[in-house]
């Protein structure tokens, strides 16, 4: 408490302000104001969120007073300054960054949605995005769909809503339309997809190899010898598995092996599926010598169960899958994959939607493909091949 210097009351004295750097103090009792220089000492700090407000009140001035001098104005007192920002610290005051970025029509945050987040590609490709966003200035938002058109759109809505300054987007294996992103792309929302994109859209896209790299997966089993070369395929929709499929049919084309439907499975990419497939494979008369899975986890499954049934692996059923991941080399027989780079992938694609967000209205919306890699290992390396 302070007493008046008039009155000598310390019951109705208030603080109004600074004068050169002093406090000023007003006397209601006696309506007198005057200056004094008060002790340093701590501020108490609200249990909630301290606002310019709050600093303004503990030191009886202006909240405009408080911004300008959080914000470098050189129309304040340099001593009334330093005091402001003394007691910001101590109330541990952190500016609003969203009410900030508002105002400036930005909030530099990117949303991201994807399928499934405990998938390992998808982790991979986060880690990629992260980097670049952070390495930019700009925070992320991510949403999983859990592979569902209706959570998917969800998704999309409550980052919009969020006002991010773009959208990175790898859709569900149910979404087969695409209005929820047209309508924000209409709205000038910078989008980019990757992975699992939409033609229709045009829009920037992040792909793999995934004609090449089938192709040369079942390539490679064509030159280890294996003619009936059965593939797990993933959902019809989907069309990252059309293109798996189709660089299938391509490598049995270029080699003049015949197409059989029997031994092209679509699976939904649950689980014990792979094994519904294998079982109805292994019933055929001939048995397929190869096996080729557009998942490399649904590989991983096959190789599991034909070990249990004693079938020698590769040389009675060679196996490859598209993707890779720790578990891939460490499984015996260690499994040849087709290796995507999803951190390249999470890369690429943020480093696309910030020169989007950047260049709005002069960007041109490209296609990326980052090149993989064939990893030949011992499920599919038999001692004879042609």
């Amino acid at each position: 408490m302070v007493a008046c210097e008039k009155c000598g009351s310390d019951k109705n004295v208030i603080k109004s302000g600074f004068i050169r750097g002093q406090q000023r103090l007003y006397c209601k009792s006696c309506e007198v104001h005057f200056t004094m220089n008060l002790p340093q000492k701590g501020v108490n700090k609200p249990i909630r969120q301290v606002t310019i407000v709050d600093i303004a009140k503990a030191l009886g001035v202006a909240p405009s007073t408080v911004s300008r001098a959080l914000n470098g104005s050189s129309d304040i007192n340099p001593q009334t300054r330093q005091e402001i920002l003394r007691v910001a610290t101590e109330m541990d005051y952190r500016p609003n960054l969203l009410a900030q970025s508002l105002h400036r029509g930005e909030t530099h945050t990117i949303g991201v949605v994807i399928p499934d987040i405990e998938r390992p590609f998808f982790a991979a490709v986060l880690a990629g995005i992260q980097k670049v966003a952070t390495e930019a200035g700009y925070r992320v938002m991510i949403c999983q769909s859990n592979e569902s058109h209706s959570t998917e759109t969800l998704n999309v809505q409550a980052l919009v809503a969020s006002r991010v300054d773009g959208l990175l987007i790898s859709h569900s294996k149910e979404t087969t339309s695409f209005e929820h992103i047209k309508l924000q792309l209409k709205k000038g929302l910078p989008i980019v997809h990757f992975d699992r994109v939409c033609y229709d859209i045009e829009t920037s896209k992040v792909v793999q190899e995934d004609f090449d790299g089938s192709f040369a997966l079942v390539e490679h089993l064509i030159l280890q010898g294996c003619r009936r070369i059965a593939v797990c395929a993933g959902p019809r929709e989907l069309l990252i598995s059309t293109t798996r499929l189709n660089g299938y049919k391509a490598a049995l084309a270029k080699y003049g092996i015949p197409l059989d439907e029997e031994l092209i499975y679509h699976s939904n990419f649950k689980k014990g599926e792979p094994l519904l497939a294998l079982k109805a494979w292994l019933d055929l008369d001939p048995k397929p010598d190869g096996i080729f899975a557009v998942h490399y986890a649904n590989a991983v499954d096959m190789i599991m169960e034909l070990k249990r049934l004693k079938i020698q692996i590769p040389e009675q059923i060679a196996v490859v899958g598209f993707g890779d991941e720790l578990i891939a080399s460490l499984i015996e027989p260690s499994l040849t994959v087709f290796h995507l780079f999803p951190f390249n992938v999470g890369e690429t694609a943020a480093t696309l939607l910030i020169d989007n967000i950047i260049h709005k209205d002069t960007f041109e919306p490209v296609v990326k493909k980052v090149k993989g890699e064939l990893i030949i290992r011992q499920s599919s390396l038999r001692t004879t091949s042609l």
